[in-house]
């Protein structure tokens, strides 16, 4: 068989394929349609987007592929699906901290796919009041990196808030340096500070002599320094398509696995998924020993605990609130015990959320 034969066969599979990939992508939109209809007729309180149920099928996706396509691919791929079937129950608007290009951004397309509407605002503090006020339907804020640690705004956020914590999504942050004009010396970088500060090294090592200066975002940044000569940016590339920028260096950034873990923030609570995490806000008495006494009940019901930071708690001088993450969900028994006890002993225990672990 010749070359063009082998070739034209395989295009034929291809097409063939094509046509069977494109009815049972319709087959499932239809079934969506009717899981819709169905939730409607039901009279209850409708919630179309069940993060449990994504992450399930998502999960599902990556244990039983095979290739050649890489996990990471497929269930991206599957995450566009869901998104665009989702879209004919009900489309979703996403808030999330802008301008536009940021890699909050990036995260909430990750999450949520390319068929929901996405909201840029100025602040963290806007995205929980748009998804307060029902403006937005879920809101994503950035809650801390692998180098840099915790945002505290968003954490500080949650003291007052009555939002859940429903999903985390987990992103690869690449840094880029962008600049309007390639032939120009870099004069000024500016950035998130948080940016800055994962690049740090590399900017003494290659712009030794450049100011840095901090802006609200990187999105901001690669807009900013589209407008300046002499003026680069820490930023993605896709602020640098945004805003018609060069990338000059890529992957500047310190630590090659760095990445931020973002919260998603819904009026709903997610259900157990079988992999799950649960994120506490507890306040204490200011005595001695007593962190000790609340992380031992926690031990002591055999739950693990992921994560524990400790902010002012703006009552009175010297207090403190705990934010703790613990894997399980508040339903798992073992969970629910060391609640109980918690909420015994301790001042307030509050339930941000408990949610699925992010996938791939």
């Amino acid at each position: 068989m010749s070359t063009d034969d082998k070739l034209s066969e395989l295009r034929a599979r291809i097409d063939a394929l094509d046509e069977q990939i494109q009815a049972l992508i319709n087959e499932r939109a239809a079934c969506a349609q009717a899981v819709a209809g169905v939730k409607l007729e039901a009279d209850e309180d409708t919630h179309f987007y069940r993060p449990e149920r994504e992450v399930a099928i998502l999960r599902r996706v990556s244990e039983r592929n095979t290739g050649p396509l890489p996990d990471e691919e497929m269930a991206r791929l599957f995450r566009e699906i869901m998104s665009a079937c989702l879209a004919l129950e009900k489309p979703l608007t996403i808030a999330y901290l802008g301008p536009e290009g940021t890699f909050t951004q990036s995260a909430a397309l990750k999450q949520f796919g390319h068929s929901v509407e996405t909201v840029a605002l100025d602040g963290i503090d806007d995205v929980f009041r748009e998804v307060e006020a029902g403006a937005a339907d879920y809101g994503v804020v950035p809650v801390e990196n692998s180098t840099e640690g915790v945002v505290r705004h968003t954490l500080d956020l949650f003291q007052n808030s009555p939002l859940h914590v429903c999903g985390e999504v987990q992103l690869r942050i690449h840094h880029h340096l962008l600049v309007r004009d390639d032939d120009l010396p870099v004069t000024q970088v500016l950035a998130h500070q948080q940016a800055l500060a994962q690049c740090r090294a590399w900017l003494e090592a290659n712009l030794p002599d450049a100011v840095h200066v901090a802006v609200a975002s990187n999105a901001e940044a690669a807009r900013l320094a589209s407008e300046t000569e002499g003026a680069a940016a820490i930023a993605s590339e896709t602020a640098a398509e945004l805003y018609g920028l060069v990338i000059r260096d890529r992957n500047i950034e310190d630590e090659p696995d760095n990445t931020t873990r973002f919260l998603v923030i819904g009026r709903q609570a997610a259900l157990p998924s079988g992999n799950d995490l649960t994120s506490l806000l507890i306040s204490v008495r200011n005595k001695p020993g007593i962190l000790y006494q609340m992380l031992q009940h926690i031990a002591r019901h055999g739950v693990s605990m992921t994560r524990i930071e400790s902010r002012p708690s703006r009552q009175g001088i010297w207090e403190y609130l705990f934010y703790i993450d613990v894997e399980g969900h508040q339903e798992d028994p073992t969970v629910a015990a060391a609640l109980a006890d918690l909420e015994n002993e301790a001042l307030v225990v509050k339930v941000l959320g408990s949610y699925p672990r992010a996938v791939i």
